[in-house]
């Protein structure tokens, strides 16, 4: 594993001399809008390992994304090779339909110390609910990005991740399935997360769950987000959605796209750059 060839992967080359947060915050950028979150190896017969060499070889060599595990473990050896000081967390992600948290630990993100500041960094959400930038660990704060406004709320060692929502202009309203779609409410909670340091080894069982488990969402549909310079892709299934962040004041533009067998291949490829080794199944 070499981080030349990590950065050039995602197209990387400014300097980075010090592990401050400019280079922090543009190696992350650059992370986000070239490495997909997907979870198409389940929807393609492939085995999700997770192992660093594992994960190296098929986000860096194969050009591929990953699911959170992968995305955010490839970036947590990235910033430690960088010199950053850096652990992994563990979350519990906000299921809409249940009205709750899960119970288990289902989402790992990394916390950055840069001169006595923390800073959670999570480059594995994918989506509209994806930070663009580090957000300082700080509660009651709200910190906008260009996809919206982000909090922590903090609560007895407990801290809640959140986003304020904002309405979508849909120029041709479609009955299209998009698992973004905004529930009631102006808040959009994202997960629940404590600041016990965790070790990869702690998801190895997940790594394995989510691939058997057949209630979860990654194992119902095939999905491939990746951030853009203003927006964002996401090809859920066979619809692909485009979206424009801030397209008029407080609301994002949205077009949807129901494409064939032959145009998700294709759609891979030239808007995400991937070429599956194996026959996807959308």
């Amino acid at each position: 594993m070499n981080i030349q060839e990590y950065f050039g992967r995602i197209s990387y080359n400014e300097p980075h001399k010090d592990a401050d947060l400019q280079t922090l915050t543009a190696i992350f950028q650059h992370h986000i809008q070239t490495i997909p979150f997907e979870n198409l190896s389940m929807h393609c017969g492939e085995a999700i390992e997770l192992d660093l060499q594992s994960t190296y070889n098929k986000i860096v060599r194969k050009k591929r994304g990953g699911w959170c595990l992968e995305i955010n473990y490839l970036l947590f050896w990235a910033l430690q090779e960088l010199g950053y000081d850096i652990c992994i967390l563990g979350a519990h992600s906000y299921e809409p339909a249940e009205k709750g948290y899960t119970a288990e630990i289902n989402h790992i993100l990394l916390k950055v110390v840069i001169k006595g500041d923390s800073y959670i960094v999570d480059a594995g959400f994918g989506g509209a609910y994806q930070m663009w930038q580090p957000l300082m660990l700080i509660s009651g704060k709200d910190q906008p990005q260009i996809p919206g406004i982000f909090r922590f709320m903090e609560d007895k060692g407990t801290w809640y991740f959140e986003k304020v929502k904002r309405k979508h202009y849909i120029p041709e309203q479609s009955d299209a399935g998009f698992p973004d779609t905004p529930e009631l409410g102006n808040i959009r909670k994202i997960y629940r997360f404590t600041l016990e340091p965790r070790h990869i080894d702690d998801f190895q069982e997940l790594n394995t769950y989510l691939q058997v488990s057949p209630d979860n969402i990654l194992r119902k549909k095939s999905i491939c987000t990746l951030q853009t310079t203003n927006g964002l892709l996401a090809l859920v299934g066979w619809t692909l959605t485009e979206m424009k962040y801030n397209y008029m004041e407080d609301m994002d533009l949205v077009n949807i796209t129901t494409l064939t067998d032959e145009e998700v291949e294709k759609t891979l490829k030239d808007k995400f750059n991937i070429v599956l080794e194996n026959k996807l199944v959308p």
